[in-house]
């Protein structure tokens, strides 16, 4: 088995980033963190509890149509045992979107009912969008607000600071730039965050990363490779399965040996855009 890379990336920006979180607290009704439903556990800041507190919170499992449809309803029904406001989406497709403006309604259903024993039904309401690089925050903000006002690039870390866009007469976002944190515990988590490009590919072993990705795609969707690159059977050593997704798609270079590093970049990138089928690469557990 290939060995997990220890990936630390916090550019100094995200420091800063956490303190405006913290700041702007006071101006929002609740949070809004956007995920990635191939790695709902991974692409969840564990900061952000901490600094959100008690706030009215709700998660949105983005990216759906490249998740595994039946692990993303397993993850729906599980943040609702536990209690958390969950809502299914595709920020490129649109798919779901529309349904967020009457879940907000839902999730800050007690407000909005004071508000209106007040005489103040018409109150906007403010909520935060919060999450790490690459989730696909800025295309799903755009998607909701009909727009292309917020900065959309396929790389970590594109969204800088602060800025408030109105969905309608009666709801406002304010988004943030996306925010990793110091040090992943976990090494596994890190691996998961590379495999869907949520760090920059240049600060890590990409051979490796990919020999990894192909580990667990054997293990978990070994359909995926097969129908992709027509392999027959898959090699135990995962350089030698690398391998032999490279010498299916005729990566070979003189003296018959096979481009590994070729092979790697493109079987990262045809994970991440979905051509390997639509996988999840985390199961819920007994905790969120």
């Amino acid at each position: 088995m290939a060995d997990m890379q220890n990936i630390q990336w916090f550019p100094g920006h995200m420091a800063k980033t956490r303190r405006k979180i913290s700041e702007s607290l006071k101006l929002v009704d609740a949070v809004v963190e956007i995920v990635d439903s191939r790695i709902p556990v991974s692409s969840r800041n564990p900061d952000l509890s901490e600094l959100i507190g008690d706030k009215p919170r709700m998660i949105v499992l983005n990216k759906c149509d490249l998740s595994d449809s039946a692990m993303t309803k397993r993850w729906c029904e599980y943040y609702k045992k536990s209690g958390i406001s969950a809502l299914v989406t595709d920020s490129k497709t649109g798919r779901g979107v529309g349904a967020f403006k009457q879940a907000v309604k839902e999730l800050l259903s007690e407000k909005l009912r004071r508000y209106e024993e007040k005489g103040m039904a018409n109150k906007k309401l403010r909520v935060m969008v919060v999450g790490i690089p690459n989730v696909g925050k800025s295309s799903w903000i755009n998607k909701l607000c009909a727009s292309n006002r917020a900065k959309v690039e396929d790389r970590p870390g594109v969204t800088r600071g602060n800025q408030w866009y109105t969905v309608d007469a009666q709801l406002e976002l304010l988004d943030t730039p996306g925010v990793l944190w110091p040090k992943f515990e976990d090494p596994t988590t890190g691996e998961h965050l590379a495999f869907c490009g949520a760090v920059k590919d240049k600060i890590m072993d990409r051979e490796l990363l990919s020999m990894r990705l192909a580990e667990y795609l054997k293990d978990n969707y070994p359909e995926s490779l097969t129908l992709r690159y027509k392999l027959k059977e898959f090699p135990e050593d995962a350089y030698d399965l690398l391998c032999a997704i490279g010498r299916a798609r005729g990566m070979v270079v003189r003296g018959g040996e096979v481009d590994t590093e070729r092979a790697a970049v493109m079987l990262l990138d045809e994970f991440r855009g979905g051509k390997l089928g639509r996988i999840t690469i985390e199961q819920p557990k007994e905790a969120v």
